[in-house]
């Protein structure tokens, strides 16, 4: 991965090995005024790059580039107050879950970007090396490391906390664009080893509470649906907490031959949005029952 600084004051990363595609370091979460002035910036940079894609804000997807279109998704929570959320937006359900963890000795507030949550975050990534079925990202990084990440966007950044007297049991990173006018959850992890507080719908909670202090309009929590997986037991957990499907068009620039005829193959999809859903899941079965097998993780459920 190569990254380019300064691109209209973002930062850019390049992946891929044979197909080189650049995007925003905050995609979904930071967005381009100026797309144009960005392209001229990447055709003249002196990395190679073959596409480059971006989203538009939710209140511009109206506004329609003349680059090519693939449809994308995000789970949208339009937020106009903590109380309409609360009381008309959610079911009896969640909001009994959203209370448990206060029922059951768990305290929810902001915090601070500090080394203690830094130490608080090592703690929840590292209870097991298996999470949902897949091998879990996070687990086994040192201290400086999850520093080094969790501190990028600090200006534009939301930290919560779930404790439980003085031990970090879930955290979330709200990050939220220039305009205030949207913020997404970079990250929303809690310890599996205390679900019956249900700390993750308390987190969500919080979220809700401070983009609404701070007049934020929409929530986004990543994607709704992925590939062709159009349900999980994910998008129900989001659907349940007032998050909707939202259609929106990612753009996607050819910047040389490759990326043209890449883009007209769909060759910038993943192989596995190219599998029939059926052989998708099964797949998904094998790589969890694989997982049980290998690792000893405590059982998971939302």
């Amino acid at each position: 991965m190569h990254r380019i600084s300064d691109v209209c004051g973002k930062e850019i990363r390049v992946e891929g090995r044979w197909l080189h595609i650049a995007r925003l370091e905050a995609d979904k979460y930071l967005f381009l005024d100026d797309p144009e002035a960005a392209l001229a910036r990447l055709r003249t940079c002196g990395t190679r790059i073959d596409l480059f894609t971006f989203l538009p804000r939710l209140s511009e997807v109206s506004i329609r580039y003349p680059y090519p279109v693939v449809w994308d998704n995000l789970a949208v929570l339009p937020i106009t107050s903590f109380d309409q959320w609360w009381t008309k937006e959610i079911g009896f359900k969640a909001r009994n879950k959203a209370k448990q963890a206060e029922k059951k000795g768990a305290v929810i507030r902001e915090v601070p970007f500090d080394r203690t949550l830094v130490q608080g975050i090592s703690a929840i990534y590292n209870e097991s090396p298996v999470r949902q079925g897949r091998r879990f990202p996070h687990y086994g990084k040192d201290l400086d490391r999850i520093n080094r990440e969790e501190a990028t966007f600090l200006d534009n950044s939301v930290f919560a906390g779930a404790f439980l007297g003085d031990t970090l049991i879930g955290f979330t990173k709200l990050v939220y664009d220039d305009a205030r006018t949207q913020a997404g959850l970079m990250n929303i992890v809690s310890m599996i080893g205390h679900r019956d507080k249900a700390p993750t719908n308390a987190l969500i909670a919080q979220a809700v509470r401070s983009c609404a202090e701070r007049g934020i309009s929409h929530l986004v929590y990543s994607n709704f649906a992925y590939g062709r997986k159009h349900r999980s037991s994910l998008s129900d957990f989001k659907e349940r907490n007032g998050f909707r499907r939202v259609d929106l068009p990612r753009f996607y620039v050819p910047l040389t031959r490759t990326g043209a005829a890449a883009l007209k193959l769909g060759l910038h999809r993943r192989l596995v949005e190219h599998l029939p859903e059926p052989v998708a899941a099964r797949l998904r079965d094998l790589r969890s029952a694989w997982y049980s097998r290998r690792f000893a993780s405590p059982a998971e459920a939302l």
